[in-house]
């Protein structure tokens, strides 16, 4: 059921802030255009573990690249493995791919970066960036190696609902890679993901 606050002129809004998803109700796929913008700029070697996969919205565009991806999520969505729980995970994979549930990022990061062997990316809202106790842990011990900036805003949709408005918070791909140098980059998508790929 969606929630009636959702409900906003006869229509329903999209995520401004979007629920913790702790019982597993609340779900927001991830619309292929943004995970098309990831791999058009960055390039993965080896297999690929989507972590969340909900209905397997990110599954289907990775699967793109043309290397092996493994699918599990802890809810069951009609997607992949269930049942499994990331932040317990000890499973290696290549890579790590995943629009993570926002009360547990912080979570992710810290397991996801034990996992991958060679590139973990988050798709997090670009806030992540602040705050005190990520500054003193994952950014000055940890830091990514990049954050590809959507140029275009990404409007996540309770799943089941019409598509209507636009969202009003910007997002990030945060990508650590052990083979790139110290430092992170800053770098901006380029228009047209949207148009290209909805």
């Amino acid at each position: 059921m969606v929630d009636t606050t959702y409900n906003l002129n006869g229509g329903f809004k999209p995520a401004m802030k979007r629920f913790a998803d702790l019982s597993g109700p609340d779900f927001f796929p991830t619309p292929p255009w943004a995970t098309f913008a990831l791999i058009d700029n960055e390039k993965f070697s080896g297999d690929i573990w989507e972590c969340a996969c909900g209905d397997g919205a990110m599954c289907r565009v990775l699967k793109q690249t043309g290397q092996p991806v493994r699918s599990s999520d802890l809810y069951d969505r009609g997607y992949g493995e269930t049942g499994v729980n990331f932040l317990e995970a000890a499973q290696r994979a290549d890579n790590i791919v995943t629009n993570p549930p926002y009360n547990c990022a912080e979570g992710f990061v810290a397991n996801g970066l034990k996992l991958a062997n060679r590139k973990f990316a988050l798709l997090l809202r670009l806030a992540f960036l602040e705050g005190v106790n990520r500054a003193n842990t994952i950014f000055s011990l940890t830091p990514p190696a990049r954050v590809w900036v959507f140029s275009e805003r990404i409007t996540f949709y309770p799943s089941g609902v019409d598509p209507k408005g636009s969202g009003t918070t910007a997002y990030a791909w945060f990508v650590w890679d052990r083979d790139a140098p110290a430092g992170t980059e800053l770098k901006w998508f380029k228009p047209g993901y949207k148009a290209t790929f909805a």
